[in-house]
């Protein structure tokens, strides 16, 4: 599995997922299989956006597409941390 672990802040939570939102279909056909989003717990606006994609090179094509960064400009994101990860392991307990 590939994965890629975003971290941000945003303006506003709920201007910023609203966008999110939007774009889902745009991140499906890029490759998007599914995501988890997460905030830190004292701050709505810092975010964690975790997700799987069918592969690093369509994840790197999609965030730095010239689309994404005006998408994110009007997001109200802030200096994201884009961290791209392959699986080594899956577990549960």
């Amino acid at each position: 599995m590939q994965h890629v672990l975003i971290i941000h802040e945003v303006e506003a939570y709920p201007a910023w997922k609203a966008i999110f939102d939007q774009a889902a279909g745009l991140r499906k056909r890029a490759g998007e299989i599914s995501y988890q989003l997460l905030r830190y717990e004292n701050d709505a606006n810092k975010i964690v956006h975790f997700s799987e994609w069918a592969s690093l090179e369509q994840a790197r094509c999609f965030f730095e597409s010239s689309e994404l960064v005006e998408i994110r400009r009007k997001a109200g994101v802030k200096a994201p941390a884009f961290i791209y990860l392959q699986e080594i392991e899956p577990g549960v307990l």
